[in-house]
């Protein structure tokens, strides 16, 4: 008798540490994509802050090149946007982790630190985030040391500007418009600062924090800066025709971070081919399914750009269009 109380004492203990074991691996562990080969389909959750054309077209480019990478019927992709509202990011994400998506993929640096901040477990591949250091996302670009890597797509700040003097060399005065609360804008700033406080040029900035401010913003800058830059500012972006028409009006010429800017009425810039970025942007995913490591996949960016400008705002600004430009440049209208 003695001895099955033992027994039983003991297969009692047993089940007890297995119970205890089992629920705190289900609580830390590590969140693997299934296989190729496995029957599950694998659950990718794509989010962005807002609806754009260069977020759009990062999204759409993420889509076609995993069914290029032979994943399209081995993939559920769920995808979400936040409709500009910062609460809905959060929620969006919070789904994300709730469902145990396999890989979670933000777009812009908003949605990326949301997800970081959300789960240490799930793989997050970022997109289009401009200064993933300066938004504390990863530590070290080469070797990314927690759940998280991407494909950055800041651009020299430099170039931008060697392009506007290139074309306008009468600026005496930039205005800058951007949503300081968006880290990558004000990183870019700091550095559009630097540059022309090296050459000699005046700056005056506006900030805003929503895009139903971008007008009278852009109004304050009339008839004082000979040009504005705005940087990769999803609050600008969203409502670019609304500054592009006011600088217009201005007879100022606006430059700009993203090629999408240009498309809509920006005069021109140096910019990411975001077909491209959302292509690398499958194939990190790709690569996570194929069971390789975060930090085995260092963050990426773009090593060519493009120099875009929009003929229809250059006419308005009653620039010559020539030859030169038709052959050094990427055009729109």
């Amino acid at each position: 008798m003695k001895i099955k109380k033992i027994i039983s004492a003991i297969t009692l203990a047993a089940l007890i540490l297995t119970t205890v074991l089992t629920g705190c691996a289900a609580k830390g562990e590590t969140v693997q994509a299934p296989s190729e080969t496995s029957n599950e389909k694998i659950k990718i959750g794509i989010i962005q802050p807002v609806e754009h054309p260069s977020l759009n077209q990062i999204r759409e480019s993420i889509i076609l090149g995993l069914e290029e990478q032979g994943l399209k019927d081995k993939v559920e992709i769920t995808y979400k946007d936040a409709q500009g509202d910062p609460s809905n990011i959060n929620t969006i994400i919070s789904q994300f982790v709730g469902e145990r998506m396999d890989v979670i993929v933000p777009i812009a640096t908003s949605t990326a630190q949301s997800a970081a901040a959300a789960t240490s477990d799930i793989p997050i591949v970022f997109a289009a985030v401009s200064y993933p250091v300066e938004a504390g996302l990863v530590k070290d670009l080469n070797k990314p040391e927690g759940n998280i890597t991407g494909v950055s797509d800041a651009i020299d700040i430099k170039q931008i500007f060697d392009l506007a003097f290139e074309l306008t060399p009468e600026i005496k005065t930039f205005g800058f418009i951007y949503n300081s609360g968006e880290v990558n804008s004000a990183a870019a700033i700091d550095q559009a600062k630097s540059y022309l406080e090296e050459k000699g040029i005046e700056y005056i900035e506006t900030t805003i924090t929503n895009s139903s401010e971008l007008q009278q913003a852009a109004q304050s800058l009339a008839g004082k800066v000979d040009a504005i830059f705005t940087p990769t500012d999803n609050t600008v972006a969203s409502a670019m025709p609304v500054l592009s028409a006011e600088a217009i009006n201005a007879g100022v010429p606006v430059y700009t971070g993203a090629d999408s800017m240009v498309a809509d009425g920006g005069y021109a810039t140096v910019g990411v081919d975001y077909t491209v970025l959302g292509k690398q942007v499958a194939d990190m995913v790709k690569r996570i399914i194929d069971g390789q490591e975060i930090s085995e996949i260092p963050v990426e960016t773009l090593k060519e750009y493009k120099k875009i400008m929009n003929i229809t705002t250059a006419k308005s600004l009653g620039a010559e269009i020539t030859d030169k430009i038709f052959k050094n440049f990427e055009t729109v209208e």
